[in-house]
């Protein structure tokens, strides 16, 4: 076990670079603040209205950012036939697939809860406000990721992937974005967690099984 560890530090890093490589973290950063600049547009100058739909335009705008690089997570690696060639050093197809969805995170959700202070104030958000939101964006980005990354394998290879993926992955994160912009309160920020950390655990599995019905 101890052997393995430099191999699965590897490719952790090697697939953070990727994400952060041509400028990935900068255009999901762009989009979602881009999205979320439109809703004080649409909503008017009503502070009071801006306050009140801050966290939910906020977590509307983080799953849509999430969709952006889903094409490119786990396509590219089975069309070079990566995972047959990474299976020979004895790790299996499901932890492989649990350390993309760490690498994933990585990349995406630091910048992601960077953005958002820039959003909060976009919506007049108050610390103690602002706070929750982040506390749901920590609690509840790990489950966007598995999410993204469960997805990415089960339209890999597939005409229109991109189109599919968002069909596959908004639905399913439903959850995720209903407790996350009721994150002011403690239950919802409990259940928030609690969806998270289940989609964290099963989507290795399921990514793994969608990556062996590709090559097979």
């Amino acid at each position: 076990m101890i052997a393995v560890l430099p191999l699965v530090a590897t490719l952790i890093a090697r697939d953070v670079r990727r994400g952060y490589a041509g400028g990935g973290a900068g255009l999901v950063c762009g989009f979602f603040l881009l999205a979320v600049v439109l809703f004080p547009f649409a909503i008017g100058p009503d502070r009071a209205m801006l306050m009140r739909v801050g966290a939910g335009a906020i977590w509307v705008a983080a799953l849509l950012a999430a969709l952006l690089p889903v094409e490119r997570l786990i396509a590219p690696d089975v069309e070079s036939g990566w995972f047959d060639q990474i299976r020979v050093h004895g790790l299996s197809l499901p932890l492989v697939m649990a350390l993309r969805i760490v690498a994933h995170w990585l990349a995406f959700a630091p910048p992601l809860m960077l953005a958002a202070l820039v959003a909060a104030g976009l919506f007049g958000l108050e610390a103690a406000a602002l706070m929750r939101v982040e506390a749901g964006l920590l609690l509840g980005t790990p489950g966007l990721a598995a999410l993204a990354v469960a997805t990415g394998a089960l339209t890999a290879g597939l005409r229109g992937a991109g189109g599919l993926a968002g069909l596959l992955l908004l639905p399913l994160a439903l959850p995720l974005l209903i407790f996350g912009a009721g994150s002011g309160d403690m239950g919802a920020l409990k259940l928030l967690a609690a969806v998270s950390l289940m989609l964290v655990a099963g989507a290795p599995g399921l990514a793994a099984a969608a990556i062996r019905s590709v090559r097979d």
